[in-house]
């Protein structure tokens, strides 16, 4: 097994995907949520690690946040069943609200016009039902910079085209990708949980044949502040979350994980026999920066 120093030495033994970034405008946007990390830019690599399973029976997400993984894979007849899994407490009530309460998440984006003063009286409304909570985390994830719904973020206030705080807000757009999901809402299961102890629940139980698992973690390793600035519940413990894969992926289950390129990763992908490739995207700055997908098989080189 290699170490973290001789990983820092030959991280660029790490191959590149095969498979080109995409045009993000030209993918498919299934997500009424702009999520911090977003995965748009990984959707071709989800179809083809998709398509290389025989028979695949249950995708299991269980980071779901914008849920890009479990909507492209359910709105392409990928996998015919689904499970989203999310800690977050907001979030959560969102994808319950979007699966179940459609029609009162829809009527209240007709009712809703989004200025400072009702964005910040909205805030500060109490929550009475799921669908307040619902509603009031899609309006703040669409007027926050960036989409951010950690403590102490900040509106949009120039916004584009000089639309300020609106100008994230697609009440139409939003309520077709509602639409959207609640026509598929039969084939997704969804849990506001700890998506780890899902996944050793599963472990436990036995998996099934035919079961994958995508994981994208908030990623806070060696030190890195990003995950804590942008979620709430950003602390993972990395080393167990390798540990449960490995372990689900000798029982048969497929594991697909993407994290931003560090040695400790690398180190991690290693000791479990995993396989990473290295794909180079633009980050909301523009900057090209190193992800890693990581799988059980090779999938993505040979």
């Amino acid at each position: 097994m290699t170490t973290i120093t001789d990983q820092l030495t030959n991280a660029t033994e790490i191959p590149a995907s095969p498979i080109p970034i995409p045009n993000v405008a030209q993918v498919p946007q299934r997500s009424p949520l702009r999520y911090p990390g977003g995965k748009t830019w990984l959707v071709p690599h989800i179809r083809a690690w998709l398509a290389t399973i025989e028979a695949p029976q249950l995708l299991i997400e269980p980071f779901a946040g914008g849920g890009i993984a479990s909507l492209t894979a359910v709105m392409e007849n990928l996998v015919p069943h689904f499970l989203m899994v999310e800690v977050d407490q907001d979030v959560a009530a969102f994808w319950v609200a979007a699966l179940h309460n459609t029609d009162l998440l829809i009527s209240r984006i007709d009712e809703f016009t989004p200025t400072h003063d009702n964005t910040n009286d909205l805030e500060h409304q109490p929550l009475r039902t799921v669908t307040d909570r619902a509603f009031r985390t899609l309006v703040l994830n669409r007027t926050r910079r960036g989409g951010i719904l950690a403590k102490g973020s900040a509106s949009i206030r120039a916004g584009e085209n000089g639309r300020g705080i609106a100008s994230r807000w697609y009440p139409d757009t939003i309520k077709q990708r509602l639409t959207a999901i609640s026509n598929h809402a039969a084939r997704i299961d969804f849990l506001a949980a700890n998506g780890m102890t899902i996944l050793e629940k599963r472990l436990a139980e036995g998996v099934p044949m035919g079961t994958a698992v995508f994981a994208d973690p908030p990623y806070t390793a060696m030190g890195k502040q990003a995950g804590r600035r942008l979620y709430t519940h950003s602390s993972v413990d990395h080393p167990r979350l390798f540990n449960i894969l490995a372990q689900l992926a000798a029982q048969g289950c497929e594991i697909m994980v993407t994290y931003d390129e560090s040695p400790e990763i690398i180190a991690l992908a290693d000791q479990y026999d995993f396989h990473a490739v290295r794909v180079m995207m633009k980050n909301g700055h523009h900057n090209r920066l190193p992800e890693l997908v990581i799988t059980n098989r090779r999938v993505f080189v040979q």
